[in-house]
């Protein structure tokens, strides 16, 4: 498994990136807010934030009090385990800082959002009348690392292959990341990853 680290930005001077530091924040104090709630109370939490296909296009009702359209955003912040969480947040750390610099603090949010919203949307429409929910900020960050192979392709960034450190070029990193999400398509219907919000996310990301 390739775990990027580190990127070098060779230019200028660093603009503090606020906004990805504020998502990862936002995420994990939800996260560990989560953890400290009981397993119902857990329960009806994930009902009422997750994405649930069916309830999106009206083929069952709303599972909590939040309507179903705005679960296309809420579903963005919740995860299901502290694997699930560090890593999705490494790979918003590592390459969310050179997309909030590009495209300025507003732009960048609303980048990450749309990348997560459209991310959902392609996990709804693989399987419109699914029940089966849909937590975590994948869809949204892999959005987030498209757009960042598009503006420094050539950048070197560090990774660990196991436990070996290796600075690599990020065309390499971001496309062995694309190829083993569209690889596993295919067998996103057997498997707890939302492939779909992924592929729907590196969609967004590359448009936009």
């Amino acid at each position: 498994m390739v775990v990027p680290i580190y990127d070098d930005n060779p230019f200028g001077p660093p603009v503090k990136p606020v906004v990805t530091w504020c998502l990862i924040a936002v995420n994990f104090a939800i996260f560990l807010y989560e953890m400290g709630a009981g397993q119902l109370a857990l329960d009806r939490m994930i009902d009422t934030f997750s994405l649930t296909p069916a309830a999106l296009i009206g083929d069952v009702g709303a599972r909590g009090w939040v309507p179903a359209f705005v679960t296309l955003v809420t579903y963005q912040f919740f995860h299901a385990d502290i694997t699930h969480l560090i890593g999705n947040m490494i790979f918003l750390w590592v390459f969310g800082d050179d997309i909030e610099r590009v495209l300025g603090r507003a732009r960048y949010l609303a980048f990450y959002l749309l990348c997560g919203i459209v991310g959902g949307l392609a996990f709804v429409a693989n399987d419109p009348y699914s029940t089966i929910e849909l937590i975590g900020a994948s869809g949204a960050v892999a959005g987030v690392v498209v757009g960042y192979v598009m503006v420094r392709p050539c950048a070197k960034i560090t990774v660990l292959i196991g436990i070996i450190p290796l600075r690599i070029s990020a065309y390499w990193v971001v496309g062995m990341f694309v190829i083993s999400q569209l690889w596993n398509l295919g067998a996103a219907s057997k498997s707890e990853v939302a492939y779909w919000c992924h592929f729907g996310g590196m969609l967004a990301g590359a448009v936009l």
